[in-house]
């Protein structure tokens, strides 16, 4: 007897696609925390990754990457579980508001900048 198949095809590829966001959203993140960081407009939000940001920036950058994409792989590895497939919409939605959260703020820089 084989195991139940949970998801079809089709919706294997969006979770797929879904996990591939989270970790662009994850280097985006990444990104723009080493801007604002470095420019003086803001600090790192997360305690344990204020040292790597503000002293060693390739760093940080590898350990955030390494640790999302970690978990992401954990979580893919489970999708069979609904707990996991909840967990990867969890971690897209989180990015998706921390990129719409940056995306606010440059946009009142870029005005603040214009406006003299």
């Amino acid at each position: 007897m084989s195991g139940l198949r949970i998801g079809t095809p089709q919706q294997v590829r969006w979770l797929d696609g879904i996990v591939k966001t989270v970790l662009v959203l994850n280097l985006l993140d990444a990104v723009f925390t080493l801007v604002w960081v470095r420019a003086g407009l803001a600090r790192e939000a997360n305690a344990l990754m204020r040292d790597l940001v503000n002293e060693h920036a390739v760093l940080f950058v590898v350990v955030k990457l390494g640790l999302v994409s970690l978990g992401s792989l954990v979580l893919w590895r489970r999708r069979t579980h609904a707990a996991a497939v909840v967990a990867i919409f969890v971690a897209f939605l989180a990015y998706y508001f921390i990129l719409l959260h940056h995306l606010q703020y440059s946009s009142l820089l870029v005005r603040h900048l214009v406006a003299g």
